[in-house]
């Protein structure tokens, strides 16, 4: 049987992919206030922001509960007697610990289910969770896929532009970036990910320098197995840069994902980014 590939939401994979791979998406929660969502499901990435905006507070999020985990493994074991769920960092979010707890409360124990803590979060984990499906539709087994996601996700890249950090700082996801927010003025933060928390890499005076240095990161790379563009309100600037990367990359297809409502919440208006997994 293939192997069936869980993930979370957060790893913001565009939903055709997801369906053609056979991915498993769990969708996370996103509260305004008394009100109840889940991620891409129950709200469109355009009704989300236009919420976000006008909201005087900061929406919060939350994962699934271990017996929703449990079921869904569950659920799974009806199609497959092995599953793999590669879930966001375990520093970024508590879904990596409610799916450990989860996988112990199952009633289909003949299935081997196995959860990895990507370190990663957006598309930084959809690309290695696009990998590993494509290996487990190629007929890789469970040991194989996990050899493969451990090899890969230090050779995942990524970098995203802010127009602001204030969301991140709200939601107490700034991580490493705390350093920049006295300095900032009227800079252009650029961030990436790190031993599972957000990092500081660089900061641009203008927007479009910001863009620029999305750029030259990325045409930094030679032997790219996916890349992916993200973005949570600039479509157009995000298929702007998908266009050239094509360009660059002729042989590469360039996956651009809608950042939805739960990483949407940290990240806020404005931000862009891009990432690259390498081949071995």
């Amino acid at each position: 049987m293939t192997v069936k590939i869980v993930t979370d939401s957060t790893a913001d994979i565009p939903p055709q992919v997801a369906k053609e791979l056979g991915i498993w998406v769990i969708p996370l929660y996103v509260h305004f206030g008394s009100e109840v969502y889940r991620d891409g499901v129950d709200l469109s990435a355009a009704e989300f922001y236009q919420k976000l905006k006008a909201s005087k507070s900061l929406p919060t999020t939350a994962s699934v509960s271990p017996s929703e985990f449990a079921q869904i493994c569950d659920r799974l074991a009806e199609q497959s007697d092995e599953v793999l769920a590669i879930l966001i960092s375990s520093k970024m979010s508590s879904t990596y610990g409610v799916a450990l707890q989860g996988k112990e409360l199952r009633k289909r124990k003949d299935c081997r289910v196995e959860v990895i803590d990507s370190q990663l979060v957006l598309m930084a984990l959809g690309l290695i969770v696009i990998a590993a499906a494509k290996e487990a539709q190629a007929g890789a087994n469970l040991n194989q896929i996990i050899d493969m996601v451990r090899r890969a996700i230090p050779k995942v890249h990524a970098r995203m532009a802010f127009n602001t950090l204030d969301y991140l700082r709200k939601g107490g996801r700034i991580g490493a970036a705390q350093a920049l927010l006295g300095t900032l003025l009227s800079f252009k933060p650029i961030l990436t990910i790190k031993d599972g928390i957000a990092t500081p890499v660089a900061r641009e005076r203008t927007w479009a320098k910001a863009v620029e240095h999305l750029r030259r990161f990325a045409i930094g790379f030679t032997n790219i197995r996916e890349m992916a563009v993200a973005y949570t309100t600039v479509p157009e600037e995000a298929a702007a840069l998908a266009q050239y990367l094509n360009r660059m990359f002729p042989k590469e297809r360039v996956y651009i994902s809608t950042v939805g409502a739960v990483t949407g919440t940290h990240l806020g208006p404005g931000a862009l980014g891009v990432g690259v997994l390498e081949r071995d």
